[in-house]
């Protein structure tokens, strides 16, 4: 709850609205700065954006090392319906993987980091494990905050007790009106009735998730989608960050440290809640996760720029 309602981002940023293959868009909100200055790529969590407060903190962390910035909003995130039918979700990697090329195309030599959050983490790793060696050389590192590793997991927590009252209610909010909204334009595009009766992840995925990006069913999109057991492929310098007391991610679903890949390594604290990890006196607080990230992220920048 400190992020949401405390926490306000004072960062400036600019739209770049991108234009997709297939004839969709992604709203590109940056972080301007010195040319050649590394990138900062952050991807928000499950109805997030460009506004959530951890966004807001990694770029004005960027901005105070003097990074560039740039947020990828996700299929219908940005404030403005998407075009087509399809929406997003915790494992469609085919939006990133677009944009992350434009960006090496447009400046080879700029060294890009990448955070995600939640479940932009998991596109992340996800994205980094079907990529393997062959992500671009430009991505120098990544970090993951509050990954949700096993999305089935994930989602029948978010559907039991006092999340599935606060938690899951509110996200679900967001969504079914964006629900209400493509069904004017695109009638029958789901099963409307099913996706608006949906009170947990479980009916939603089946109704809307599932169905309208190819799944068979809840279960086969959280099986194809989660991010564990593509963290073994995984071949550029990432930083896992989570903490044990994540109401959504059960500590029980966290990769097992002695498994990882020699570039990946972990740090899973006691406490932090999800994509929280309070830090500092109540009248200064700022995030712990955010910080350590950046740090991470500053050393591969200097190892990449340092001259030989």
């Amino acid at each position: 709850m400190w992020g949401p309602i405390v926490r306000r981002s004072r960062v400036a940023l600019r739209r770049e609205r991108f234009a997709m293959r297939d004839g969709d868009f992604v709203d590109l909100d940056w972080l301007d700065g010195r040319a050649g200055a590394p990138l900062l790529l952050v991807l928000h969590g499950l109805e997030g954006s460009s506004r959530s407060h951890y966004a807001g903190g990694l770029v004005g962390l960027a901005a105070a090392r003097g990074w560039r910035g740039v947020v990828l909003n996700f299929r219908s995130c940005s404030g403005e319906p998407n075009r087509l039918p399809r929406f997003y979700h915790g494992g469609e990697t085919g939006d990133l993987d677009e944009v992350v090329t434009a960006l090496v195309a447009r400046e080879p030599a700029a060294a890009i980091g990448a955070a995600g959050v939640s479940i932009g983490g998991n596109v992340l790793l996800k994205w980094l494990g079907e990529r393997g060696t062959d992500a671009p050389k430009s991505l120098v590192a990544a970090v993951g905050i509050s990954v949700p590793f096993d999305l089935g997991a994930c989602a029948r927590a978010l559907d039991r007790g006092f999340s599935r009252v606060v938690y899951t209610a509110n996200f679900l909010r967001t969504c079914r009106a964006k629900i209400r909204e493509k069904a004017v334009r695109y009638p029958g595009f789901v099963d409307v009735a099913a996706a608006l009766r949906a009170r947990t992840f479980e009916e939603y995925d089946r109704a809307v998730t599932a169905p309208l990006h190819g799944f068979a069913d809840e279960i086969d999109y959280w099986t194809r989608s989660s991010s564990g057991p593509w963290l073994a492929r995984i071949r550029r310098p990432t930083l896992l960050l989570a903490a044990l007391d994540d109401p959504f991610v059960p500590a029980e679903t966290l990769p097992d440290v002695a498994r990882l890949p020699e570039d990946v390594r972990a740090e899973f604290v006691p406490h932090g809640g999800h994509a929280g990890f309070i830090d500092g006196p109540p009248w200064r607080a700022s995030s712990w996760a955010e910080r350590r990230a950046t740090a991470f992220l500053a050393e591969r920048f200097a190892a990449v720029c340092s001259p030989a």
